[in-house]
């Protein structure tokens, strides 16, 4: 399955990219699952990424829970949480 993954704010700055096109391996079909696949690939990924660190998704530009099913052609973004001041 192909889906784009986009990545805002600080994840861009620290991943060095704004997006990429992924061929997802069998058994990544949700949110949670393509994240530890990313977090999997090491280094700025890791860090940025990681369990426990606050991380937003959307899938198709809707707010999405790590459990959302993921399907051919999806955009997935990735950002961290919005503060207002």
């Amino acid at each position: 399955m192909r889906v784009k993954v986009l990545y805002f704010a600080a994840l861009r700055e620290q991943l060095g990219t704004s997006g990429e096109d992924i061929e997802l391996p069998s058994g990544v079909a949700t949110v949670a699952a393509l994240r530890s696949h990313l977090v999997a690939r090491g280094g700025a990924w890791q860090s940025a990424l990681a369990e426990g660190r606050l991380v937003r998704a959307a899938v198709n530009q809707d707010m999405a829970k790590p459990a959302a099913a993921l399907k051919t052609g999806d955009e997935v973004a990735f950002f961290p949480p919005v503060t207002g001041g």
